[in-house]
């Protein structure tokens, strides 16, 4: 049995750590297969990054004209049922309902060009957080890992004790649970932990009580259950990874080492409780499931988490839009300047990189509502949407991209979901180039097309 470790691109076999240590039988003189290669290449090829991902994910698809690319001086039936408001940045305006946000402009970059011409709910999920084309809603089947994933996969968590990739309360996409937020062929071991899969899928409004995270008592520090656990995840040590060819092993070896830490260490049983959180700070985000799990969020990368989403649902307004946003956009807007502000406070922004955004935009042009709902809305839009990037040193107070006067498509650097996710690896320090095993054994690149932004790196 051969052990390797690499703690950085240059090859050496000093240092030993369970994370990264690949064990190999003999192929001749070395004995690694091609999988050991890129496993060692994957796990030193990431730059050692001190950076968080926290990722609001709009789930059904917001309307960028009620959002981040208003157009106040469309006709009526395109520009909407409000106006749009200056930001604390001269030239960047947002939508009048969004005045939080407003304030911190200064710290974001408006991506207003992105696009993936697609109407398809779940093609677009998938594309917008894998960066590929994929799935579509003839077959769900989830085809590349999500950036969540790659990022856990490469990096891993910034803090033992911490999972690497959250997902609060539950990390899915367009109803599937993790669907296209999940792992594919990179393993389960990279899935997120999924925070409450029982409370999950709240509306900002909701006013159910936000049950404790289960967490808090699975890993209480109760003296002789923990101590049962740890003795009993130890028994699982006790089998030969080497002759297991399925990859459960490798997962079952990063659950146990996640579960006993967590067991043993108080980081996470101290980051998921929220009543240890100021009340001010509590209110400053609002009290409800959105503002609540934004500052969660916050709580969970301040203690080591690397990749955090936030689910905030319910944006697919066929109809009645104005009644819909005028109760979601005030819940959005709160949490999200609750975050900044925290942020900035804490010394965190540079190093914490938040990302908005939901699967598409909306249709430009408002339609007459849908059968039973005679109230204008907006359907699925793929030709253009708008992302938001903030923090995560990145070169902020910008608006990269431009749509037509009505926000048809657009019409100055258009950006594909590629580009996006190929600048959030940059930021992390991912090497564009890195590789992973697909279910065949076939080398699949992290990206397969898309650059960095460079206006805003």
């Amino acid at each position: 049995m051969l052990k390797i470790t690499s703690q950085s691109s240059a090859t050496n076999c000093q240092g030993l750590n369970r994370r990264t240590a690949i064990k190999a039988g003999f192929l001749g003189a070395l004995g690694l297969t091609t999988a050991d290669l890129l496993r060692l290449q994957a796990e030193g090829i990431a730059k050692k990054s001190n950076k968080s991902v926290i990722l609001l994910w709009l789930d059904g698809g917001p309307s960028h004209m009620e959002t981040y690319d208003p157009k106040p001086d469309a006709p009526s039936e395109y520009r909407g049922p409000w106006g749009d408001m200056a930001t604390n940045v001269p030239g960047i305006r947002f939508s009048e309902k969004l005045p939080y946000h407003a304030k911190h402009a200064d710290k974001m970059c408006v991506l207003r060009s992105v696009h993936h011409d697609n109407g398809d709910h779940f093609a677009a999920a998938h594309w917008m957080l894998t960066g590929r084309y994929g799935s579509t809603s003839a077959d769900k089947r989830q085809k590349y890992p999500s950036l969540g994933s790659c990022i856990a996969r490469v990096q891993g968590s910034r803090s033992k004790g911490m999972p690497a990739y959250v997902g609060l309360p539950a990390a899915h996409s367009v109803y599937i649970y993790p669907g296209f937020m999940g792992s594919a062929y990179l393993g389960a071991a990279y899935n997120p932990f999924q925070l409450n899969n029982k409370q999950r899928y709240l509306a900002g409004a909701s006013k159910v009580a936000i049950k404790p995270a289960p967490i808090l008592e699975n890993i209480s520090d109760d003296g002789g259950r923990t101590s049962g656990r740890v003795k009993l995840l130890d028994r699982l040590d006790q089998f030969d990874r080497a002759i297991d060819r399925s990859g459960m092993m490798e997962t079952m070896d990063r659950y146990q080492q996640e579960a006993t830490e967590m067991i043993l260490r108080g980081k996470a049983r101290e980051a998921f409780d929220m009543e240890k959180e100021d009340s001010k700070i509590r209110d400053s985000y609002g009290r409800g499931p959105w503002g609540h799990y934004t500052l969660m969020a916050r709580r969970l990368v301040e203690a080591g988490a690397r990749f955090v989403t936030v689910d905030m649902p319910h944006w697919d307004t066929h109809s009645k839009i104005r009644d819909a946003l005028d109760v979601r956009l005030p819940y959005l807007d709160l949490a999200v300047g609750g975050l900044m502000q925290d942020l900035k406070d804490r010394g965190m922004l540079d190093d914490t990189l938040v990302v908005i955004m939901g699967e598409f935009g909306r249709t430009p042009k408002l339609n007459s509502g849908q059968p039973g709902i005679p109230i204008p809305g907006r359907d699925h839009w793929g030709q253009a949407m708008s992302v938001i990037l903030a923090g995560g040193g990145l070169k902020t107070g910008q608006v990269v991209g431009a749509t037509t006067d009505k926000g048809e498509y657009p019409i100055e650097r258009p950006l594909t979901p590629a580009d996006v996710i190929a600048t959030i690896y940059h930021v992390m320090g991912i090497d564009l180039h890195t590789s992973f095993l697909d279910h065949a054994g076939r080398p699949t690149p992290i990206i397969d097309s898309g650059s960095p932004i460079n206006e805003i790196i």
